[in-house]
Order: structure tokens, then C-alpha cells, then sequence
């Protein structure tokens, strides 16, 4: 697919669960982003892992983002549709001695935090193994458009890392590195659970000749409990019923006030005045914030 000129940006949820007030806030910020840069927004569905895909979630998160006035661009575009891609820039790592197999058992690798090398030299295995990608012992920094300078170490602080598991599933690094290239994406705009991982993904692009997109990593929503809102913790999900007083919430937490003649406002109302009037300067500068303290 050829990179279209101009700002492209996207969701990509994961089916492993229904759409919560979390994932509302980043597909929000993603699409006010967009629009607000007449740019175009696509829909990707990350279904990566179908062990841990929720019966019928793809259907709910479709018609759910579809309640809250969202319309992405194009057809949306499936992980699982993906595989041949996957395995072919895998192929061209494995060759050029960019990635290796990886044998390692979970309870070999269980004392260290970081993956120690144990298969970087070895032989190819002659059973089922994961593939890691190698790193170098160098500091990748990017800057991130709401939380600032972010920096890590490859080698100290994360390690080889897998690109595909060892059940034949590929990770998730390789293929949003591969899909943000092939759907042309400029912008990601996503939460900030996943700024750790850009650093990594920084890195594949730079092996793979790729474009490089600006990064927006807005704040997670941190439960009393101490758990961010997430499909793992049973977060409540959106219901299509709700969707004005939380698109309201969503552009609150957000950091874009909308006036008080707007309390009362139809979610097309709400979209409208989001996107007029989007200020990404205004998003809080945190990684986390309390749920108990939205408004």
C-alpha cells in the first residue's frame, strides 16, 4: 500500500475484550488528532493471539465505535490477514543474522529480567523455538509529543526480544512495526502503557529501511485499585447508551475543557466541537491518571 501524503492515523484495539472508557480515551485523542489535521483515520484489529480473543469482540467493538461517532477511513484491516508479510521480513532478519532462534524454556529464563543471550550464538535448534531480534548495546530516545524526551537502553534494559513466539504466533512488535509502514501511518497516538515499547519499534524501523511516524502517548486511567482500566481487569465496558457523558469525560481527562453550553450536547455536537477545537498541547504531561479524580 503506498504511504498517502498528508497526516494518516489510526486505532488498533485488541480483541481480547470489550471497549472501555481507557480505550476510549485513546481512540479520542487518535481521531480528534487526526481530523483536526484533515487527515485520515484508519481502524486495525490486532488479533494477533486468537487463544486469548473474547467471543464476539471484533462485533462489539466495531458497533460500539460506531455509536460513539466514530468513521474511520477504508476498509478496516485485519492482523490475522497479515501473516505472509510477517513471514517474510522474519525470513530477511533470520538471513542476514539479524534474528536467531531461541530455545529457552520459560523456567530457564525465569531468574533473569532481561533475556541473557543464552541462544545468541548457538546452533539452530532442532525443535519448535521462538525467533528474538537482536539488539545493540545502544540508548534509542524519541521524542514523544505529550510526554517528552523518552530514552532506553536496548541492550541493558530490554534485551533480544521475540518477534515470534514459539507457538508460531508472531509478537506484536514486528507486526505494528510492519502495519503502521504498509497503512502509511505519520501520527500514533495511543496510552502510554505502550511508550516503553517505541524504542523497540524505533529500532525495526531503522533495520528495515521503514518511515519513522511522530509519537502521542496520552495518560492510562488508573482504577482505585491500583490497576490501569483495561480489558485484563474486568474494566466495565462502554455502553452505547452512555456515549455523550463519556465522550464529555473522555475530552476532560484530555485536557480540552469544553465549555459549560456543551454539558448537555448530542455525541455528533461533542465530535464536532473536539475536533474544532483540539489542542494536543493540552493533554496532561503524565503517564497515569486517577480515575477517581475525572470528572
Amino acid at each position: 500500500m503506498p504511504t498517502p501524503h498528508g497526516y494518516t492515523g489510526r486505532f488498533a484495539p485488541t480483541p481480547s475484550g470489550y471497549l472501555h472508557f481507557g480505550s476510549l480515551m485513546a481512540a479520542l485523542a487518535s481521531y480528534l488528532d487526526a481530523r483536526a489535521a484533515k487527515g485520515r483515520w484508519l481502524l486495525r484489529m490486532e488479533d494477533l493471539d486468537p487463544p486469548r480473543e473474547a467471543p464476539g469482540a471484533q462485533a462489539a467493538i466495531l458497533s460500539t465505535l460506531e455509536a460513539y461517532g466514530f468513521e474511520w477511513d477504508g476498509t478496516l484491516l485485519r492482523q490475522s490477514e497479515r501473516s505472509d508479510a510477517y513471514q517474510q521480513t522474519l525470513q530477511h532478519l533470520l538471513v542476514q543474522g539479524l534474528a536467531y532462534p531461541c530455545d529457552c524454556s520459560r523456567k530457564r529464563l525465569e531468574p533473569w529480567p532481561i533475556y541473557p543471550g543464552f541462544c545468541r550464538e548457538a546452533r539452530k535448534p532442532d525443535r519448535d523455538a521462538a525467533i528474538r531480534l537482536r539488539v545493540p548495546q545502544l540508548e534509542y530516545a524519541f521524542e514523544d509529543r505529550v510526554q517528552g524526551r523518552f530514552s532506553q537502553h536496548l541492550g541493558r534494559d530490554v534485551g533480544d526480544f521475540v518477534i515470534r513466539r514459539r507457538d508460531g504466533l508472531f509478537a506484536y512488535q514486528l507486526a505494528v512495526v510492519l502495519d503502521d509502514a504498509y497503512q502509511g501511518m505519520t501520527d500514533v497516538v495511543r496510552g502510554a502503557d505502550l511508550l516503553d515499547s517505541t524504542p523497540r519499534q524505533l529500532y525495526l524501523q531503522e533495520l528495515l529501511g521503514l518511515p519513522q511516524p511522530r509519537y502521542l502517548h496520552v495518560p492510562l486511567v488508573i482504577q482505585p485499585d491500583g490497576h490501569k482500566l483495561g480489558k485484563s481487569y474486568r474494566s466495565p465496558p462502554l455502553q452505547a447508551g452512555q456515549a455523550a457523558p463519556l465522550l464529555l469525560r473522555a475530552l476532560r481527562a484530555l485536557g480540552q475543557n469544553p465549555p459549560q453550553a456543551l454539558h448537555d450536547a448530542n455525541r455528533t455536537e461533542l465530535m464536532n466541537w473536539g475536533i474544532a477545537h483540539w489542542d494536543a498541547t493540552r493533554i496532561p504531561r503524565t503517564l497515569t491518571l486517577a480515575e477517581s479524580e475525572l470528572k
